[in-house]
């Protein structure tokens, strides 16, 4: 079982930054995708960001050029730093993980590829 350990949520103004950070267990973490999801209140979890295990990296629309996702695989962490906040991007949070990474991405923005989960972080941001 992989676990994976996140950090870096809170409350921050329009405009403002975050980085959120995704600790992962094992020691295979160079092979697996990473990625990013979030869920807003009353809302579908929905894909925002994901990292293969060569460097590849796709976003959600409305966050590429204010995100960016990015991976220490000395460190078995992944980021999602976050510019420009708006209030819009207020949601939990969830790092997940595909532990096989079988090179084939036209899925990368589902949640059935993966296969881990982290708790989630709130992130809020007020107007």
């Amino acid at each position: 079982q992989v676990q994976l350990v996140e950090s870096g949520g809170g409350l921050v103004q329009a405009g403002d930054s975050l980085t959120l950070s995704c600790a992962a267990s094992g020691r295979a973490f160079s092979s697996y995708a990473m990625g990013w999801f979030r869920q807003a209140p009353g809302k579908e979890r929905e894909f925002v960001a994901a990292i293969t295990w060569s460097g590849g990296r796709y976003y959600k629309e409305s966050v590429k050029g204010r995100f960016t996702i990015s991976r220490d695989n000395a460190k078995n962490t992944v980021y999602l730093q976050m510019n420009s906040l708006k209030p819009e991007d207020t949601a939990v949070y969830y790092c997940t993980a595909d532990r096989g990474d079988s090179g084939t991405y036209s899925n990368i923005r589902l949640m059935g590829r993966y296969d881990y989960w982290g708790q989630g972080t709130q992130v809020t941001v007020s107007s």
